[in-house]
């Protein structure tokens, strides 16, 4: 008999460590100084009206990544604090965590303004070198063509150039751990980190892809508006882009769900091919990090007795 698909969960990479979302609760590991893991959880909490605008397609994308980009605002910043601290001085900083708990909201808040900025950065500076090739591209078609490709080269550059320090390096073999222990239990295996080690680093759900897309769906979004003049072109693309996130999103998961269509399935390649450079093969001490974080998730899960019903973006 053929095995019932599981439930979709999402994850992120975070310093030293993975976090893992389920339908009601969050859980991030990181690997401490002395070798141990410690976890961070968080309830997961949304406004009634999220819950409602994230059942319209095209606008749960946009929820989903103001959600997303809060909740890993939060962890990242445990992650960052927590990996590289003393054991032996675990005391002292929990006599300062009142404190630190006033500053949740904000970070949640900075993450998603992060996220926002850097979009904006992404948009229009290829805007502005795509200007300067018009006198030999001319034409609206040629000037979104250049834009993305701009969009792209500045994306893979971004990508390579932070992949290259110590840091992030690790942050994407973390990367590759959630991945490989998401594809471990969607493939019904044990979590082991054999069986771990055995899976893909690459995900079809992945956020990489996502913003590929978001590359790719632009360029055609782009083509229904005028590209002249400039400041015309430039209120355009910032007015186009919760339109082209939300498309980019259900993009998406439509590859997602076609994954296993034998010729549709090559639809999701573009993202896969970019995850080779935002995943990184782990460490099998990573790889127990991941693990520990998803078996801890799923604890929190089954305490609430029910399962993810959305896809979340891995």
């Amino acid at each position: 008999m053929e095995k019932q698909e599981r439930p979709a969960y999402g994850g992120q990479a975070v310093v030293e460590g993975v976090m893992f979302g389920g339908k009601k609760h969050t859980v991030t590991a990181v690997r401490r100084k002395d070798d141990s893991i410690e976890f961070f959880h968080l309830p997961r909490r949304s406004r009634p009206v999220f819950q409602k605008l994230k059942k319209i397609p095209f606008i749960r994308g946009i929820v989903a990544i103001i959600e997303a980009s809060a909740n890993g605002s939060q962890h990242l910043n445990f992650s960052t604090e927590r990996f590289d601290v003393d054991p032996a001085e675990d005391e002292a900083i929990k006599e300062q965590q009142g404190s630190k708990l006033s500053m949740i909201l904000g970070v949640a808040t900075i993450g998603v303004i992060s996220f926002l900025f850097g979009k904006f950065i992404f948009t229009l500076v290829p805007i502005f070198l795509a200007q300067l090739t018009r006198p030999i591209f001319s034409s609206d078609f040629s000037q979104v063509l250049v834009e993305g490709f701009f969009k792209l080269l500045f994306l893979l550059a971004y990508i390579y150039f932070v992949s290259m320090t110590p840091l992030i390096k690790r942050v994407f073999q973390y990367h590759g751990a959630e991945h490989k222990v998401i594809n471990t239990y969607e493939n019904f295996k044990e979590l082991t980190v054999e069986n771990v080690q055995a899976q893909s680093r690459l995900h079809y759900r992945c956020g990489s892809s996502f913003i590929l897309f978001t590359v790719i769906v632009g360029v055609f979004v782009y083509m229904l508006v005028p590209t002249s003049p400039l400041w015309l072109r430039i209120v355009d693309r910032l007015a186009l882009i919760p339109v082209v996130l939300g498309i980019s999103f259900e993009v998406l998961q439509l590859t997602n769900k076609l994954r296993s269509v034998p010729v549709l399935r090559y639809l999701g390649y573009p993202g896969l091919w970019l995850q080779l450079l935002t995943t990184k093969e782990p460490a099998d001490d990573q790889v127990e990090v991941a693990i520990a974080s998803f078996k801890e998730m799923l604890k929190m899960e089954n305490k609430e007795q029910g399962n993810p019903d959305e896809e979340e973006i891995v």
